[in-house]
């Protein structure tokens, strides 16, 4: 068995300690067990989490699952290998489609309407959008809530339909690179740059908690990015920090984004 207190003292420091005990229960319960246990649905940073801990453990492996091929939240499972079976991840899929002619939607819009009906982020996985309006992955044991509640996203009446794993799209993102300089690699104009916002309204973002880097939230304006970091802005998408090219001969810092959309 792992030590516990080590592994949670590992995380203490990054503020990843309450997390970690709820993935460590999940991990020791698959143990002794013999069989598996699945979290909730969990951000890019949350997985590495599960990783590091899966990896303390001698008999026990990781599996993850979020629906759709490249899912970018997942629900993560820990599973014994004395277990010969495949574990349940207990997904479900739904399309939900409204009248474009009358209303747009956006995923802010979506994830809004699943806030209002009482549900925590962690039941959702990922969200796309397709020509008849939306598909989106759940935990299975809220099938019948979804069903009955979500029949209204903003002001536009929806029908939701349960799909099978199979019917899920591809997801698609547009990219969009940007050549930029910076006078240091601080999180505000690495940011800046990729939004193409003022330094200082990003400056503000940041201290509304607006902003991730790697799935955690920032800490400060002045907290230093590094190539290949994820920087997330609220409703905004994100920004990957593909390349940093070198110094200009003004010594300014020639860097290339990647903005997703």
């Amino acid at each position: 068995m792992a030590d516990r207190e080590k592994i949670l003292r590992y995380f203490r420091a990054g503020g990843d300690e309450e997390l970690a005990a709820k993935l460590l229960d999940l991990a020791e319960g698959a143990h002794r067990s013999r069989k598996f246990r699945v979290s909730e649905f969990l951000d890019p940073h949350g997985c590495n989490v599960a990783e590091i801990i899966a990896a303390n453990f001698e008999n026990v492996k990781l599996a993850t699952s979020g629906g759709f091929k490249n899912a970018e939240r997942m629900k993560v499972a820990f599973v014994s290998e004395d277990f010969f079976g495949q574990p349940d991840f207990g997904l479900v899929c739904f399309k939900v489609e409204w009248d474009k002619r009358y209303y747009e939607l956006s995923h802010r819009d979506i994830l809004g309407a699943f806030m209002g009906m009482g549900c925590k982020r962690e039941i959702l996985g990922d969200i796309i959008f397709i020509p008849e309006g939306a598909q989106f992955v759940a935990d299975k044991s809220f099938t019948s809530y979804i069903m009955n509640n979500l029949t209204q996203i903003g002001s536009a009446p929806v029908s939701l339909t349960e799909i099978t794993e199979a019917d899920l799209l591809q997801k698609e993102e547009k990219v969009k690179v940007i050549s930029a300089t910076v006078a240091a690699l601080r999180l505000d104009a690495v940011a800046a740059a990729g939004y193409g916002v003022s330094r200082s309204r990003m400056a503000d973002e940041i201290k509304g908690q607006n902003v991730k880097v790697n799935w955690k939230e920032a800490k400060n304006a002045a907290q230093p990015v590094s190539e290949g970091d994820i920087i997330s802005f609220r409703s905004r998408g994100r920004v990957e920090v593909a390349e940093i090219r070198g110094t200009t001969k003004k010594g300014r810092l020639s860097i290339t984004l990647k903005r997703y959309i």
